[in-house]
C-alpha cells in the first residue's frame, strides 16, 4: 500500500485554489488551505499505518500453525474416533499447548515406525504420541520436559495361573507386546528366550489377546487398564506387580528447534493454572474392576477378588500428578 496523498476529488483541489488566488484573501487562505491538505495527509498516512499494522498481527497470530503428530491407536493417550478424528490425552495436551502458545493446532496420524522419520523430514513440527525418552530416541530427537509417568504391567486371563515373576512362566507362554515400544524393548532385554509376538498397534495385540491367540501380554499400565475396562477385556485381569523403569513421556521436536523452549514454557503454564490436572483427570480415573487381580479358590473353582478394597487405592504415583513430572 502506498503511504502517498491522494486527494478524492483532484479537480476540486484546483478550483478552490484558482479561486483563492483571484481574490484579495487568496494568499491567508492559500495558507491555510495548504496546512489542512498536508494535516490530512498526514492522517491518511498514520491511518494507513495502523491499519496495516493491525492487519499484519492478525494475519500473523491467523496464520500461525503448530503441527503435531500423534499415533492414533494408542488409546487412552491417541486414538481414532469412528468419524475419522484425534481424540485422547496426548491430543487434548497438544491442543492446551496450542491455546497457550495462541497458535493453531494441526494434529495428523502417523503410523507408529515411522513418526520420528516423519518428524525429521518436516512432515510436523512435534510428536505428541506417549513416546518415552530413551537414549537412543535423543540421538534422533530433542526432547521437552516430561508430561507423563508409565509403569509396565502383564495382563493374562483372571483364572489363568500366569506369574510373570516366574521366570519359568515367562519362557513357558507366547507374550504380546506392541513393536518399537519402550514395553517390548525392555521385555526383550530381560527375556530374550521367551516366545514373544509383536505387532504393530496396541490394538492388534489385544486383539490377538481376547481371541487366545497368545498367553498374556506385557504392556503400559493406562493402555491395559483401558483395555480391561472394555467388553473384551472384561475376563482378564493385571498379573503381578508393575513395572517401575522409570519411563517418561514427553514430546518430540527436530534437534536445535526453537520451539522445545517454547513447549516447555506452555507445558508449565498449564500445569500452573489447572488445566493439565483437568485432562489428566478426565482419562487416567482407574476404575476398581479392572485392577483388580482375580485368583481360583481351589476348592470351589469360582473367581474370587482379591482384596478390592485395596485395589481400589491401587497406586497411580506414576501418573501424571503435576508435581511428579515437571
Amino acid at each position: 500500500m502506498s503511504n502517498h496523498c491522494v486527494p478524492v476529488r483532484a479537480t476540486t483541489g484546483k478550483s478552490i485554489i484558482s479561486a483563492m488566488t483571484s481574490s484579495r484573501l487568496s494568499v491567508p487562505l492559500l495558507a491555510l488551505a495548504t496546512i489542512f491538505t498536508i494535516a490530512g495527509c498526514s492522517n491518511s498516512q498514520e491511518n494507513a499505518a495502523d491499519t496495516s499494522s493491525d492487519t499484519t498481527e492478525t494475519k500473523a497470530t491467523k496464520d500461525e500453525v503448530l503441527r503435531i503428530g500423534t499415533e492414533g491407536a494408542y488409546a487412552p493417550f491417541n486414538y481414532t474416533n469412528a468419524d475419522g478424528t484425534l481424540g485422547g490425552f496426548d491430543v487434548e495436551i497438544a491442543n492446551a499447548i496450542c491455546a497457550d502458545m495462541q497458535v493453531t493446532c494441526e494434529i495428523m496420524a502417523q503410523d507408529w515406525d515411522g513418526i520420528i522419520p516423519g518428524l525429521k523430514a518436516g512432515k510436523y513440527d512435534a510428536i505428541v504420541a506417549a513416546m518415552s525418552v530413551t537414549p537412543e530416541r535423543a540421538e534422533q530427537v530433542s526432547f521437552t520436559d516430561p508430561y507423563f509417568s508409565n509403569t509396565l504391567v502383564f495382563l493374562a486371563k483372571k483364572d489363568s495361573s500366569f506369574d510373570p515373576s516366574n521366570q519359568s512362566d515367562i519362557d513357558a507362554h507366547s507374550i504380546a507386546a506392541q513393536r518399537s515400544t519402550i514395553s517390548s524393548q525392555w521385555f526383550e532385554d530381560k527375556y530374550p528366550n521367551a516366545d514373544m509376538k509383536l505387532y504393530d498397534t496396541l490394538s492388534n495385540a489385544f486383539l490377538d489377546l481376547g481371541s487366545n491367540r497368545v498367553d498374556a501380554m506385557i504392556s503400559d499400565k493406562l493402555p491395559a487398564i483401558e483395555w480391561l475396562s472394555s467388553p473384551a477385556g472384561s475376563k482378564y485381569a493385571l498379573k503381578g506387580e508393575e513395572i517401575d523403569i522409570n519411563d517418561n513421556f514427553a514430546i518430540a521436536v527436530r534437534p536445535g528447534d526453537p520451539l522445545q523452549a517454547k513447549i516447555n514454557q506452555s507445558l508449565a503454564n498449564i500445569k500452573a493454572n489447572g488445566t493439565y490436572d483437568k485432562i489428566n483427570q478426565k482419562y487416567f480415573a482407574v476404575p476398581v474392576s479392572a485392577t483388580s487381580t482375580v485368583d481360583e479358590d481351589a476348592n470351589t473353582g469360582e473367581d474370587t477378588d482379591a482384596d478390592a478394597d485395596a485395589d481400589a487405592d491401587a497406586d497411580i504415583s506414576k501418573q501424571p500428578a503435576t508435581e511428579n513430572v515437571s
